[in-house]
């Protein structure tokens, strides 16, 4: 058995997110020019015994033709053995080359598709599958390690659902996972078992011995370690694979970021619409309350006037307050349940919430979303909120059995509609009280603070329909 081929080693550091990077664009011009080397050590041989034949008769004089014909094949022979050692070494140059394109390309496409997702979950899950494949590993693995030492997550590739039940609870940070690479570090041996920090695997922990570690260069507040495992087809790793896997860690790292700060803007923007529909719901409870105190002092006067048929009108207005006051307490609470999350997709959301609102009015709906449609936390989250009030008024004034809600994109443009089949009104004429003042002016803020349009269409006895466009820019789509 060899000797681990290192410990905690500290090669130059990595210098920021661009390091050790290179497209392939570079080695394809080298490619050519290693083909026209080869041309030009064709010609030469030729070009050389023509020199040397006009050389020779110029210097020497006229010889035989036996003498030519020997000074013409030692000059060639030299000449051919200088040029098979150019060809050799050129060969062995385009053969690297060749590989090194191989892994470029492979590297870039492993970067693009950890950069293409949002979720950190997935995105962890990915960075610790393309980096198994990268570098031709059995089992790959990812910590997220706290400040401490101690092993926060721990995801892991190459093992069934079943065997990793088996294993038992995830690593504490003993042992060799336990080491915090630091930029600019690794880990690489042999045989991890010989390592002097290693404490052995637990029951039912498949057999491992070459390894790779190295760090992910987050720049957030992650601090974690790649694990690689098994060498398939050798040994160990070798150090083209180490300069992969650190490559590689520093696109994931990037990838780690984005996906943390868009679940920070998420949330940030979840819980400022939180505290906004608190104060709505404070509002429109406080006018409640209002409102019932009202009636409340009404049948009162009535019952001490022995006016029982008017306290009674006064307590039947009461009780149907009281139950519009439960089910819009009841719809907001599914709103606040149902706000955009960086977990959660937009269709995937509006799906779940719409459920729980037809069990909730008796009003059924159709809902279309375009899959391809990506948009910021603070767009999709106001875009959700009006389809939310849509609904809402569509249940309280509209009278209609159904509704239906598209989102779609349209050439340069984001375009939302929401479409009920009942009562309508006359938006030019409606009277007060005969549609929601409040909420079509809630509505119409949310479009204009990010820069989108709402337009309410509507006639007596044909429904009425909520327009929303948005121009689509790169502050509206990620």
């Amino acid at each position: 058995m060899m000797r681990a081929a290192s410990s905690l080693s500290a090669p130059p550091p990595l210098r920021g997110y661009s390091a050790h990077y290179a497209l392939p664009v570079a080695g394809f011009d080298l490619l050519m020019t290693l083909r026209r080397l080869k041309l030009i050590g064709i010609l030469t041989p030729v070009a050389a015994v023509v020199l040397l034949e006009i050389a020779r008769a110029a210097l020497i004089g006229s010889l035989g033709w036996r003498q030519r014909l020997l000074l013409d094949s030692i000059a060639l022979g030299a000449i051919l053995g200088f040029s098979l050692i150019i060809f050799r070494f050129v060969d062995q140059m385009q053969n690297r080359l060749k590989r090194q394109n191989s892994e470029l390309l492979a590297l870039h496409a492993a970067g693009l598709d950890v950069a293409s997702e949002l979720s950190l979950d997935v995105v962890l899950k990915k960075v610790v599958e393309q980096a198994k494949s990268l570098v031709g590993a059995k089992y790959g693995a990812l910590s997220v390690v706290a400040k401490d030492g101690h092993i926060l997550s721990f995801i892991t590739t190459g093992i069934s659902t079943e065997e990793r039940a088996a294993i038992g609870p995830p690593p504490v940070g003993h042992g060799l996972l336990g080491v915090v690479l630091h930029e600019g570090q690794h880990l690489r041996l042999e045989d991890l078992t010989r390592h002097p920090m290693s404490h052995g695997f637990p029951a039912n922990h498949p057999p491992m011995h070459s390894l790779l570690a190295v760090p992910i260069p987050c720049k957030g507040p992650f601090l974690g370690n790649l694990y690689l495992t098994e060498k398939q087809n050798a040994a160990q790793f070798s150090p083209a694979d180490q300069e992969t896997l650190e490559r590689f860690a520093v696109q994931a790292a990037i990838a780690i970021d984005n996906a943390h700060l868009h679940e920070q803007a998420a949330d940030l923007a979840v819980a400022q619409e939180r505290l906004r529909i608190a104060h709505e719901m404070h509002d429109g409870l406080a006018q409640v309350l209002g409102y019932v105190n009202t009636k409340v002092q009404a049948a009162e006067m009535y019952l001490k006037r022995e006016k029982t048929e008017e306290a009674g009108t006064q307590l039947r207005e009461l009780g149907t307050a009281a139950r519009q006051a439960y089910v819009d307490v009841r719809e907001s609470i599914i709103g606040l349940r149902s706000l955009p999350g960086p977990r959660a997709q937009l269709q995937q959301l509006l799906e779940e919430y719409l459920q729980r609102w037809q069990e909730m009015s008796g009003i059924s709906t159709s809902l279309s979303v375009d899959a391809e449609l990506h948009l910021r936390p603070a767009i999709e989250l106001q875009l959700v909120r009006i389809v939310q009030e849509s609904l809402t008024n569509i249940r309280k004034h509209a009278r209609s059995p159904h509704a239906r809600v598209e989102i779609r994109r349209r050439d340069d443009k984001v375009v939302a509609t929401i479409r009920d089949d009942g009562v309508g009104f006359n938006v030019d004429t409606r009277a007060r009280g005969e549609f929601p003042q409040f909420g079509l002016t809630t509505m119409r803020e949310r479009a204009e603070s990010i820069g989108a349009t709402l337009a309410i269409e509507s006639k007596p006895g044909q429904g009425t329909t909520v327009h929303f466009e948005l121009p689509l820019t790169d502050e509206v789509v990620e």
